[in-house]
C-alpha cells in the first residue's frame, strides 16, 4: 500500500507508475483543491498498472470517480459497514492505533500504525508500537492487517520474515 503524504510525496502519480501489480494506492488528499483531477489520475494509472485506488477519508469522491474503495481514518471506521452495503464491491480499509480499534468495525482491512517512528504529518506525536505490540494488534484484529508507518522495504521483509505480519505498507518511498 502506497498512501500519499502532500508534504512527503509532492507527485504521487510518479510512484504509483512505478509501484508493482496487485499494489493499492490511498489517496489523501485534504481537501486540495485539485483533489478529483489528481484522484482521476491515479486512478488512470491504477488501471494502467493493475493497482486498487481508495480514497482516504472521501466516500463520495470515490464513488464519483470509480475508485476501488475507501480508506477511513479510526475515527470513521464505524462507517465501514454502511459503505460495503451501498457499495458491496468496493474495499474498506480503516486505520487502527490501539487495540480497540484493532478489534471493531467491518473494514474489509486494517491499516495499523504507528509501527516504526515516521516523519510523515500524520505520524506527528505518536509513539512507535514497535513490531511486538503491532503482532498483538494484527491478531487482535482477525482480518487482514498492514503496517503503517516508518517501515520501508528491509524492516517490511524483516516483519515478514520474523512472521509476524503478512502484508506491509511501505513508507518513505522515493520517486
Amino acid at each position: 500500500m502506497f498512501f500519499t503524504d502532500p508534504v512527503r510525496t509532492p507527485d504521487p502519480e510518479a510512484i504509483a507508475a512505478r509501484l508493482p501489480a496487485g499494489s493499492a494506492i490511498v489517496y489523501r488528499h485534504f481537501g486540495a483543491p485539485d483533489a478529483e483531477a489528481r484522484a482521476r489520475r491515479l486512478l488512470a494509472i491504477a488501471g494502467l498498472r493493475k493497482l486498487q485506488l481508495l480514497i482516504g477519508a472521501d466516500a463520495t469522491l470515490a464513488a464519483r470517480i470509480g475508485a476501488h474503495g475507501v480508506h477511513l481514518p479510526e475515527r470513521h471506521a464505524y462507517q465501514a459497514r454502511r459503505l460495503k452495503q451501498i457499495r458491496p464491491g468496493w474495499i474498506v480499509t480503516s486505520a487502527a492505533h490501539s487495540f480497540a480499534a484493532a478489534r471493531r468495525g467491518e473494514a474489509d482491512a486494517v491499516v495499523i500504525s504507528v509501527v516504526f517512528p515516521s516523519r510523515s504529518t500524520s505520524a506527528a506525536g505518536s509513539r512507535a508500537l514497535g513490531p511486538v505490540r503491532l503482532a498483538a494488534l494484527v491478531r487482535a484484529a482477525g482480518r487482514p492487517a498492514y503496517a503503517l508507518g516508518g517501515v520501508d522495504n528491509k524492516k517490511a521483509r524483516r516483519l515478514i520474515d520474523a512472521g509476524l505480519i503478512g502484508l506491509a505498507a511501505v513508507d518513505g518511498l522515493r520517486t
